[in-house]
């Protein structure tokens, strides 16, 4: 079974990501911040990480830039899951690591899509 991690600030997109993911035979992991990810990753990689951007503690692009740095860090294919939408902040996250990215609110096909472009789904 295919793993996720989902690091949100927000419960309530963990509890609607978790659902859509649950639907698509993935294995959920849950952290609230970039460290909270970060410690649940070194435990355990995960094959995909939805990562918020804006959080407290550890934003979502010091999370992948460290991810990245890690044995194994390289692994995981990382889809950013946020509001911001402007081309800078998309480049920013691609160069940081990212894999792909989806706007928020995201339904279950677009999730779908986006994992597919990733080959997780």
């Amino acid at each position: 079974m295919k793993t996720c991690l989902i690091v949100d600030d927000s419960r309530v997109i963990r509890k609607v990501s978790r659902h859509i993911l649950e639907t698509l035979d993935f294995e959920v992991e849950e952290a609230e911040n970039g460290k909270e990810g970060l410690d649940r990753c070194m435990e355990s990689m995960p094959d995909v990480v939805l990562l918020d951007w804006n959080m407290p503690v550890m934003t979502g692009i010091e999370f992948i830039t460290q991810l990245r740095q890690r044995d194994g860090g390289d692994k995981p294919k990382v889809v950013f899951c946020t509001t911001e939408n402007d081309v800078a902040h998309i480049r920013e996250a691609i160069s940081a690591g990212a894999d792909e990215y989806v706007m928020k609110p995201f339904d279950h096909e677009t999730l779908q899509i986006k994992l597919q472009l990733v080959g997780m789904a």
